[in-house]
């Protein structure tokens, strides 16, 4: 029954505009979300303050297949990230989080461990799933496959914007280092190695505002469902 349900990936390096696209469109199909990157962020977070060291495996593990996650689409929470019934959309968005979750990701069963979490995200009528490894990994039977990029710097410049628009400090090239550091971990690891899937459709995002990409990704929705 699964492999029936309507599946729209959106995959993409950080600042590409995943998560924004992935948001309106789910929005606009009345379909549930699926922020994987989020679920890493979210065990990130929760590891961190388990004061929990990346070496040990088989806590992560625990941790990670007892998290309790929503991503709430319609409401007065639609659009924020619960992890057990707490609002945490702005803990997980720091610095050490992401740090970490980019490194949670190149753990083989971290992934694993984490992989039926987000197949269990499809559910009727539909699932928007935004991520890394959504159309080549979680995903691949997914009959609409986006995967968005866009320059390091502009993707950069998001997310100094992002982070001074809620009163956080940031060094615009500090921040393109980092980004340009998790790419290269990203593109390199063994595991699930962050790349566009060989029929998904590619779209720079960098010269593009969020209407026209929403707006070229349900032209494909359209198109194949």
């Amino acid at each position: 029954m699964s492999a029936r349900i309507g599946v729209v990936t959106i995959d993409g390096p950080g600042g590409a505009g995943k998560g924004t696209i992935a948001r309106e469109l789910a929005g606009r199909l009345g379909w549930h979300l699926l922020d994987s990157g989020a679920i890493y962020r979210l065990l990130a977070l929760a590891s961190l303050r388990a004061d929990i060291g990346l070496g040990e495996v088989d806590r992560l593990v625990a941790v990670a297949e007892a998290l309790d996650i929503r991503f709430p689409t319609d409401g007065p929470a639609a659009g924020e990230v619960i992890l057990d019934g707490v609002v945490v959309s702005d803990a997980i968005r720091d610095e050490a989080s992401g740090e970490r979750a980019s490194r949670l990701a190149a753990v083989p069963v971290v992934r694993q461990a984490l992989l039926e979490r987000q197949r269990a995200f499809r559910r009727p009528p539909g699932l928007v799933a935004d991520g890394r490894d959504m159309g080549t990994v979680v995903f691949p039977d997914a009959p609409v496959k986006i995967f968005l990029t866009a320059s390091a710097e502009e993707r950069a410049r998001r997310r100094h914007k992002q982070l001074m628009g809620q009163g956080v400090a940031a060094n615009l090239a500090d921040l393109l280092q980092e980004l340009r550091a998790r790419d290269e971990r990203d593109t390199q690891r063994s595991v699930a190695p962050l790349r566009p899937a060989e029929d998904a459709v590619t779209i720079d995002t960098t010269d593009l505002s969020v209407e026209a990409v929403v707006s070229a990704v349900m032209e494909r929705v359209e198109a194949r469902l």
